[in-house]
């Protein structure tokens, strides 16, 4: 790039940034010692309150200038900051409280030149634009700050406002943290130290799209997109006319942070059901549109009075490949069906294993490590339980983080660490499992279907008591509905695309002796009350003739039992007989 200036740099470039610094290592080593020297002083005053038996009395100061030391690092270091503000879990309660007021509680900057860059972007007088905005920023956080204002045709507003000269902060920090990994790469194990140069240009790229303004707004409409059809959530409009690189005027959004629990209480919402809504959503994210939000801290979700969840800030956002969203649904359900072998086979396709991997030891160690994180109930899972166990096998096996991936579980340990912060016993699975078995009863692409497939079928026969579970488990999910299940149900078992699972069901119902009246007795109890008689019965006679129609004479007294049973109890003395078709 010749005579490049970190200020000029529009993207992130590693190569461009590492030339500019190799010929000026004064401005980068300067840097890297204060960032020593600073942690040097913090480790020795907690290690001197240590030595005095002093923790207790010095606990508040010492959180405090923890806060106060990632502040004076800068956006790098606020960023990870906020990242641990998230964990109730991995940090103690002292350092938890001062590390959330990160979010949203910094510094400003001098707010004449905020206004100044309002009107330099904006090509316009603020007077021109606004009809009010508030003389002092009303939250500032690590990249920029927020004004509350009325445009001149009436709307309510936030108004962000990019903090002056990121660009070449951010740029030497992270010019820093690529040479530190490519230097400690080498000393940690092959797992750990591989592609982690490609995690922190992960992070690099991210953080460049983050500060351009314009990408945001574009984001967010993606975004708003994705969620058009669920009303309980919310995403601010843009307004474009008083948007560019350096300034985003969006959609005031009147809520609470997900952290304040007494006011979420006090405006009459139930917590649990806002868990539920952030979490169901990050899954929506991640498994159904592809497009998740990678920077979800409690400063940029809001719970709002009328029981909707909004997502804010849209700049650190990531796409994933439909390959990649059809394996993680299966490395989740593989998961939670203990099929050991299977997600071995799913972290290969995700990149957590090499193809050249030998899986056979592997999968054992999965069993022992997974199956106790797991434990006798599926409700017992949550995201950290299982980060930490799998811990240890990254030091045993030849396991790694792809780039892409460290975004995904930056994301989830973050929206798990929010749901724990209101409710200390929250297990992601009891939301998660639920809205997971129902994308599966409901699939509507074949990918999903060939899942449900898998899911029903082991080694060559039919599962009846996982359908029994998935079932069970989906009508735990407030939007999932057996009718019209059953009915796409049907439409699929009568098509072409649907003659394995006919053939299947027909060897099911001939060879497998577990199909008896309990069996029966037990799904039909489990379904009855969100079934209409008159529909249920006539699903089943389609089902039985169209099974019949495979031509396998053995499953007429099956047949004739399950048909009898459903129209007993469906339809009372009606009349109606299954007869074979052919």
């Amino acid at each position: 790039m010749g005579q490049y200036q970190p200020a000029q740099l529009k993207g992130y470039n590693p190569e461009a940034i590492a030339r500019y610094y190799r010929y000026r290592p004064w401005l980068a080593w300067g840097r890297l010692l204060r960032i020593l020297w600073s942690f040097a002083g913090f480790i020795l005053s907690i290690k001197l309150d240590e030595w005095r038996d002093q923790v207790e009395q010095n606990k508040l100061k010492r959180a405090i200038g923890l806060r106060k030391l990632l502040t004076s690092l800068g956006p790098t270091f606020i960023k990870v900051g906020q990242a641990l503000s998230t964990r109730p879990d991995l940090i103690r309660k002292d350092f938890l409280e001062e590390l959330v007021k990160l979010q949203d509680q910094l510094p400003p900057f001098d707010n004449a030149i905020a206004y100044q860059i309002i009107e330099t972007e904006l090509n316009r007088p603020i007077h021109e634009s606004f009809s009010e905005l508030s003389a002092a920023p009303v939250a500032a956080a690590s990249l920029g700050q927020v004004y509350r204002g009325r445009l001149i045709t009436g709307e309510e507003v936030a108004v962000k406002v990019q903090r002056p000269n990121l660009r070449p902060v951010l740029t030497r920090d992270l010019y820093l943290m690529r040479w530190a990994a490519g230097w400690l790469a080498p000393w940690l194990p092959l797992n750990l130290g591989h592609d982690l140069t490609l995690i922190v240009d992960e992070f690099g790229t991210k953080l460049f799209e983050e500060i351009d303004y314009i990408n945001e707004g574009r984001n967010a409409e993606k975004f708003a997109s994705n969620f058009h059809n669920d009303p309980q959530v919310k995403v601010p409009s843009i307004f474009w006319r008083y948007t560019n690189t350096h300034v985003i005027t969006l959609e005031w959004i009147n809520g609470f942070k997900l952290t304040d629990t007494q006011r979420i209480r006090e405006a009459g919402l139930d917590p649990e059901a806002i868990i539920q809504i952030g979490v169901t959503s990050g899954l929506q994210q991640l498994l159904e549109h592809g497009f998740f939000h990678a920077d979800p801290h409690p400063g940029n979700l809001f719970a709002m009075p009328d029981g909707r969840m909004a997502y804010i800030d849209f700049g650190m956002m990531d796409q994933l490949e439909e390959t990649t969203k059809e394996t993680l649904v299966d490395a989740l359900v593989h998961l939670v069906n203990k099929d050991y072998i299977d997600l071995a086979e799913d972290f290969v396709k995700l990149g957590f294993l090499t193809p050249d991997t030998n899986i056979c030891p592997i999968v054992p160690a999965l069993e022992a490590v997974l199956g106790n994180a797991i434990g006798k109930n599926v409700s017992d899972f949550n995201f950290k339980t299982i980060t930490d166990e799998f811990s240890e096998l990254m030091y045993e096996y030849p396991f790694r983080v792809p780039a892409k991936f460290a975004l995904i579980i930056r994301s989830l340990v973050t929206q798990e660490g929010i749901a724990l912060s209101l409710n200390p016993n929250f297990k992601i699975v009891e939301v998660g499992y639920p809205y997971i078995a129902r994308r599966l009863l409901t699939g509507e692409s074949p990918a999903l279907r060939r899942r449900l497939l898998n899911v029903l079928f082991k080694d060559g026969k039919f599962q009846w008591q996982r359908l029994e579970n998935l079932i069970e488990i989906a009508r735990t999910d407030g939007n999932f509905d057996v009718v019209p299940t059953a009915q796409m149900g049907f439409q699929y078992l009568i098509s072409e695309e649907g003659k394995f699972l006919r053939r299947q069901l027909v060897l099911a119902l001939t060879e497998d002796d577990r199909l008896h009246t309990e069996e029966v007795q037990r799904l039909w109890n489990l379904v009855k009350d969100d079934l209409k008689p008159n529909r249920l019965f006539n699903v089943a006679i389609g089902i039985l003739t169209e099974l019949s129609r495979e031509g396998a004479a053995a499953i007429l007294p099956k047949a004739t039992f399950l048909g009898s049973f459903v129209g007993n109890q469906s339809v009372q003395n009606s009349g109606v007989r299954i007869q074979n078709s052919e």
